[in-house]
């Protein structure tokens, strides 16, 4: 039973580093990517779905994402879901495809981006430290109801610290990661 709880919590913790992997790829970074828009929503036949279910989404260049619906009808409710982002860019639908063209970042935007994800690594860092108290009151409740001794306790919360660090770690790298790649200009 508390090796069950070190391994729940360390694969809780593994998702809470996925989950901001997936939030740092809509971020802005410069260079033109479909993560940037996958993640809207457009009203389709009053219904809100992904945009990716009503459109192919490529990148030609570098600098532009080509949205390209499968019914013409849509393009309207692909503008308005793009300009109710808060992705910060223009459309330009010229009757079959739109197209988002991305300005270089001014250094006032890569530092505004930079604090965004320090603050998403310290939201990381502070659901794996919740993580690691809930799984710490299990195995103290374990050793309450008397089906681990104190010193079990003890060595499975130390392999608990040694996790933690461990996945704290990974989100310090994937964040400096995401970091550099706002920074290159």
């Amino acid at each position: 039973m508390t090796s069950e709880i070190l391994a729940s919590a360390e694969r809780k913790m593994a998702r809470a580093v996925e989950a901001m992997e997936r939030d740092f790829q809509g971020l802005r970074t410069g260079r033109a990517s479909t993560s940037l828009v996958e993640r809207l929503h457009v009203d389709y036949y009053g219904t809100s779905t992904p945009i990716n279910q009503v459109a192919s989404i490529s990148v030609p260049e570098a600098h532009q994402v080509v949205i390209q619906p499968w019914d013409r009808s849509v393009l309207g409710a692909i503008e308005k879901a793009i300009l109710k982002s808060d992705i910060g860019l223009m459309p330009n639908v010229d009757g079959t495809v739109v197209r988002l063209n991305i300005p270089a970042l001014t250094e006032e935007r890569r530092k505004d981006i930079v604090k965004t994800v320090h603050k998403r690594m310290e939201e990381a860092r502070v659901e794996i430290r919740n993580l690691r108290r809930e799984a710490v009151d299990a195995l103290k409740k374990e050793e309450k109801d008397g089906t681990v001794g104190a010193d079990e306790v003890r060595r499975l919360a130390d392999q608990l610290e040694k996790i933690t660090h461990r996945i704290i770690a990974d989100v310090d790298r994937v964040g400096g990661s995401k970091e550099q790649e706002v920074m290159e200009v």
